[in-house]
């Protein structure tokens, strides 16, 4: 999803500032091309990754040979030839050997890099599982609390629960956003964002938007995407004034078992964030991480950007 042509097509239109432009640095060899590194140019000299406060992954796009060391040291020498002051990478999985390579390549040309710890990220690996192999491995609190209070639910209120993917999208965003006002979240903060990815990954097959109703009105959304064999848990929230029924909970479940045994998928991925309930539904836990350079080829003084950064950085670790 993160490396995807819609999403960064997403991000491009719909996230920049004024004072920012998208630069590709790429290696190319004829008609081919060998490497991308999608970045963000800032008017003052203070480069970043094409990411976003959603982004849950960024890489270098590599091509798969033999010679991505020296694709590598291409790249970073092409850098190291442009005019600016830092380079942030985020977020990047702590055993991306692309982003690590990439460091040791910036190195060598004389940049000054630092490495540093983001967020963390609870996945779950399917491995041929169905939903019932997948829900005998939850915690035994979890399976019956969800039972529990599905059944209530359903004999107190009555209660429905509707899947988008590629039709009644305007309907969906639109319950979507009703949800998530009632919720503690209060408001989506970038909905020009979140409107085009939903709107773009309908039309690709891969939206996965879930809505549960009780009382014919919307409850509790979450917003899943499938791509690659790969389900991503984007966004979710649900109606405080429904908590009494673990709505959220609920919809989890239906989605999971839509996931595994219908969508067949290889990996469920919880994207950001290391709140424990998380722990209950995924399996392994990974650290995402930010690399920051400066250059000092520059004409412009990046130490004291980078010394900012750092000391940024080890405040979140």
């Amino acid at each position: 999803m993160s490396f995807s042509r819609p999403w960064f097509e997403n991000l491009a239109t719909t996230t920049l500032e004024n004072d920012q432009s998208i630069l590709l640095a790429c290696v190319a060899q004829q008609d081919n091309i060998l490497a991308i590194l999608p970045l963000i140019q800032q008017s003052d000299g203070n480069w970043q990754s094409l990411s976003h406060p959603y982004s849950s992954l960024y890489s270098l796009l590599l091509a798969e040979d033999d010679s991505q060391l020296k694709i590598r040291t291409c790249l970073a020498r092409g850098l190291s030839q442009l005019s600016w002051r830092s380079l942030s990478l985020k977020p990047f999985d702590e055993n991306d050997a692309r982003i690590t390579g990439l460091q040791q390549a910036l190195e060598a040309q004389g940049m000054s890099c630092y490495s540093g710890f983001r967020f963390f990220n609870w996945s779950y690996a399917v491995q041929g599982k169905n939903f019932a192999q997948y829900m005998a491995e939850r915690p035994g609190r979890v399976r019956s609390t969800i039972a529990r209070k599905q059944r209530k639910l359903e004999r107190e209120q009555g209660v429905e629960i509707r899947l988008f993917i590629d039709q009644d999208i305007e309907q969906a965003i639109a319950d979507y956003h009703t949800v998530y006002k009632a919720s503690w979240k209060a408001h989506e903060q970038y909905v020009a964002l979140l409107e085009g990815l939903v709107k773009q990954f309908a039309r690709q097959g891969w939206l996965r938007l879930a809505i549960l109703y009780i009382k014919n009105r919307p409850a509790a959304a979450q917003l899943w995407f499938v791509v690659h064999g790969k389900a991503s848990i984007f966004r979710l929230a649900y109606d405080e004034a429904w908590k009494q029924y673990s709505p959220g909970s609920i919809l989890t479940r239906f989605l999971m078992e839509y996931m595994i045994d219908t969508d067949k998928v290889d990996e469920i991925d919880f994207l950001t964030g290391n709140e424990r309930y998380k722990q209950d539904w995924m399996s392994q836990r990974r650290g995402r991480f930010e690399l920051v350079c400066g250059n000092n080829n520059s004409s412009n003084k990046s130490r004291p950007v980078i010394d900012k950064l750092k000391g940024l950085l080890k405040a979140l670790s």
